[in-house]
């Protein structure tokens, strides 16, 4: 009797070890990129080594009561080319808690909440970005998001984000706090929606983005394994005049006759009045695929370009073409 209790209490201790233990993930993404700019008065080119997103992370959770889990995340950038001190910038960086009834809190260095209904960008490497003109999400500091329960198994995520300004002022007023709302439909049925909006967080002088976003996975409805997407939204800068609009779209292709799984993608955004400036408009297309040895590496081929046009001032061209290989652990 006495070494099963022992041997149960050792299996009940390696349980909870394994419980609070973290996972630790991470992935390296390097490619070689030729770049060319133009911008009028000068015609200059590269070739450059680029660390695209590499990241270190360690996550997990332990359950502190039946119902509520202490969750946590700490995510690192890695600048895989470039100096030590551009390495260990924070991502998602949090500690929170997973309630059953009352959702999930994280507090820290979070995603805003506006990216949760980004499943358009299919785009990777140096063109991974909203055309680099539009008005983008990004991590905020000093924040806390919640992320709903699902009710009733209604396929909806909701979240919403609080960003802390934690400047000292004498009136309340003069501080510059934001906050961020989203939603996401998806029934897994092949077609999701999602709607956002954030004031004064991703806009650090101050404004708001509304977007709304829409994708169709094809292969649910026929034998073809294309998804569409597109996402169109509205940034209003509080300093300037004019609202900045920006539509993305997007196709990705799944191929079926290589040896390995591989796809095909075309990206295309347009910016008019960007920055809110009027008449300032910006392009971007890109092309490109993805070839996959296994399934956590990855070879990556593409070619892109933009341009902006500034009244008065000459169009800025930029043209770029790589490949490289991603490698997730």
């Amino acid at each position: 009797m006495k070494k099963l209790l022992l041997a149960t209490a050792i299996a009940a201790l390696s349980v909870s070890a394994a419980q609070a233990a973290p996972t630790i993930y991470g992935k390296a993404f390097v490619t070689m990129d030729y770049v060319n700019t133009d911008n009028g008065n000068e015609d200059s080119d590269s070739v450059q080594i680029n660390s695209n997103s590499s990241r270190i992370g360690f996550k997990g959770s332990e359950a502190i009561t039946a119902n509520t889990d202490v969750i946590y995340q700490l995510e690192y950038g890695i600048d895989i080319d470039n100096d030590a001190e551009d390495n260990f910038k924070n991502r998602d960086t949090y500690l929170g808690l997973n309630n059953k009834t009352y959702g999930q809190f994280r507090f820290g260095h979070n995603q805003s909440t506006t990216d949760y209904v980004n499943n358009v960008l299919v785009s990777d490497a140096y063109f991974d970005n909203l055309g680099n003109f539009m008005a983008d999400s990004g991590r905020v500091k000093n924040s806390v998001v919640w992320l709903a329960p699902k009710y009733q198994g209604l396929p909806l995520q909701i979240a919403a984000m609080y960003a802390a300004d934690e400047t000292s002022v004498e009136d309340s007023s003069d501080r510059n706090s934001g906050f961020g709302v989203s939603a996401m439909f998806d029934q897994g049925t092949g077609f999701t929606a999602g709607l956002a909006y954030d004031k004064d967080v991703n806009i650090k002088e101050g404004g708001d983005i509304i977007r709304g976003s829409a994708t169709v996975d094809m292969s649910k409805f026929a034998s073809l394994p294309l998804t569409l997407g597109a996402m169109y939204q509205v940034a209003d800068y509080d300093d300037t005049s004019e609202d900045e609009k920006g539509l993305l779209v997007s196709a990705a292709l799944g191929l079926s006759n290589f040896a390995k799984p591989a796809s095909i993608y075309a990206q295309y955004n347009t910016t008019s009045d960007v920055g809110g400036l009027e008449n300032v408009d910006a392009d971007q297309i890109v092309v490109g695929g993805r070839y996959f040895y296994k399934e956590n590496m990855i070879a990556h081929a593409y070619v892109g370009a933009n341009t902006i046009e500034v009244p008065n001032f000459d169009d800025r061209d930029e043209f770029a073409i790589g490949g490289g290989l991603e490698y997730k652990f």
